[in-house]
């Protein structure tokens, strides 16, 4: 006899991770690095290289990509997309963050790297920066897939990542629903943000074979708490036992401990060329691989059927032979030059120098300047010197780029960063002002009055020294 049995009673392998995310101090774990199907837990890699896409200027929001027939055709859970859409990538994220959307987030993949599979390497090249050791990804949205497998300690690493490398973008985790290009679309994780005091995030995912999995952080006062659990029965069950799970590391953590933040993976991706129209290319397009600065200049290449020509040397004629005799037959003519045309010239006589020398009496013949107060005069001068007008002319001379160093909880904070790294990097900073930008995360630290050539220059030298740097455009 077959017996159908539901959803939640098919047990997934249950795995659990809790860490402090101040300092990423271990709180508990069980079965942590077992590698198992992380289901849309995935979308977190995915939404944090399309943050870092656009933090580095491979891409904006604002960039129109194309929906492939590929995209268009992803299982459920998805936002609707037709093939040849084009649709913001804005929408696009939205979409991904909060419906956790397979069809967006593979439009996402494709938009940024050309390809999934591209897309899926780089993927892997960041989660081993990170330290994700046990991850390897094979698509941009979750859905089951030979190969496709996490742990519960990666994807935990993986939220605290999102949590202190894009501050700007982590409330997208906290919001029940979202515009995605004109759909609304609500949060997957509603009903654990409305439940648990202090939730503001991250990741549901679901299906057949990871179970109900849930990356989750939750603040109160100065701690804050990140939990991941695979291989949940049911979606309430889930959400009691991340709940459960968070109160453990609420009563295990310290009230007041420093925050040391992760270091931020070094930035080597491919980056599909942005058309000039602002649209994403879609399929294997050119790439751009950002390797730090240039160790040599290679000599161009000679076109089909052209020989080599010989290579022209300007050189300085060899010196005139002159003899003694021409030497002192042209001092003659010069010295007799200089008699015809000598003017009387009168020597004063120079006493000789003493110790003390008093001062000469004032001529009686001289006749001293004097200035003509009369009214008359006084209008001629006026009349004279009329003052002019002139427009002052801009300077920028396209000066209108910049570049962020970070953000800092104070002004003050700011402020010494940027001094130092002025002090640090003078090559390409010596002219650039300092500026202090107020945000509602805090004060970013700006470099500005530069060229988009030298700021480019600027932020390549400083992420060659590991120094958070992106460049800031005439429309930020």
């Amino acid at each position: 006899m077959l017996v159908v049995l539901p959803l939640s009673a098919i047990a997934a392998p249950y795995a659990a991770y809790v860490i402090d995310a101040r300092t990423g101090e271990v709180l508990h774990e069980q079965n942590a690095n077992a590698r198992l199907h992380p289901a849309s837990l995935t979308k977190m890699m995915t939404l944090y290289i399309a943050f870092e896409a656009v933090q580095k200027g491979e891409i904006s929001m604002d960039t129109m990509v194309t929906v492939s027939k590929k995209a268009a055709s992803e299982e459920p859970s998805k936002l609707g997309l037709r093939p040849g859409q084009k649709i913001k990538l804005r929408y696009l994220v939205r979409a991904a963050a909060v419906k956790s959307a397979n069809d967006a987030a593979t439009a996402i993949g494709e938009g940024i790297s050309g390809s999934e599979a591209a897309f899926a390497r780089r993927m892997n090249r960041t989660a081993k920066k990170m330290g994700m050791t046990r991850t390897t990804f094979k698509n941009a949205n979750g859905l089951t897939e030979e190969g496709h497998l996490s742990t519960a300690h990666d994807m935990t690493i993986l939220g605290r990542h999102l949590l202190y490398d894009f501050p700007e973008y982590y409330n997208l985790f906290s919001r029940t629903s979202a515009d995605a290009g004109g759909k609304t679309v609500y949060h997957t994780n509603r009903r654990f943000l409305a439940s648990y005091k202090g939730a503001d995030g991250i990741k549901t995912g679901y299906t057949r074979a990871a179970g109900f999995n849930l990356t989750a952080s939750a603040q109160r006062g100065n701690e804050r708490i990140i939990a991941t659990v695979f291989g949940g029965k049911s979606t309430a069950s889930r959400n009691a036992k991340v709940a459960e799970l968070m109160d453990l590391g609420f009563r295990r953590a310290p009230s007041n401990a420093p925050v040391r933040k992760p270091d931020t993976p070094a930035y080597s991706a491919e980056s599909v060329v942005v058309a000039s129209n602002g649209e994403a290319p879609q399929g294997a397009g050119k790439t751009i691989r950002v390797t730090g600065a240039v160790t040599r200049s290679l000599r161009p290449s000679l076109r089909p059927g052209e020989t080599p020509q010989p290579v022209l040397v300007a050189q300085a004629p060899p010196p005139p032979v002159v003899s003694p005799t021409d030497i002192a037959a042209a001092l003659v003519e010069a010295q007799a030059a200089a008699i015809a045309d000598a003017k009387p010239v009168t020597v004063a006589k120079v006493a000789p120098k003493t110790t003390s020398v008093r001062p000469e009496a004032r001529p009686e013949d001289v006749v001293l300047a004097s200035v003509d107060t009369s009214a008359a005069a006084t209008t001629a001068i006026a009349t004279e010197t009329e003052p002019e007008v002139v427009t002052r002319l801009s300077t920028s001379g396209g000066h209108h780029w910049g570049v962020n160093v970070g953000r800092y909880p104070s002004h003050y904070a700011a402020e010494k960063v940027l001094l130092k790294t002025a002090l640090s990097e003078m090559a390409t900073l010596d002219g650039a002002l300092r500026k202090v930008v107020r945000r509602p995360q805090g004060y970013e630290a700006h470099f500005v009055g530069m060229t988009r050539d030298t700021a480019d220059l600027a932020c390549r030298r400083l992420q060659a020294r590991n120094v958070t740097c992106f460049m800031v455009g005439p429309a930020s």
